[in-house]
């Protein structure tokens, strides 16, 4: 009952969002630098954790990945942006 209820929620929901008005160019334009801005930093942060996973051991291991994954996330957000 609560999945039916939750799709036809949902489904509703999609409906309604889809009668809007349409963006304008600049607001989709802003939409898309957002977007990437946001992909930029979240793939810097996966790529530089995963470097940083391969260095370390035990609790430098959980450092390093750490430490990676802020320095890919600041660097992919400035590539991005």
């Amino acid at each position: 009952m609560r999945l039916k209820f939750l799709t036809l929620f949902l489904g509703s929901a999609g409906a309604l969002a889809a009668c809007g008005p349409a963006p304008t160019p600049q607001q989709q334009a802003a939409r898309q630098h957002e977007i990437a801005c946001l992909s930029g930093t979240l793939g810097g942060a996966l790529i530089g954790g995963v470097i940083g996973n391969q260095f370390g051991g035990g609790s430098g291991k959980a450092i390093l990945t750490a430490a990676g994954a802020a320095a890919g996330g600041v660097s992919g957000e400035r590539y991005a942006c």
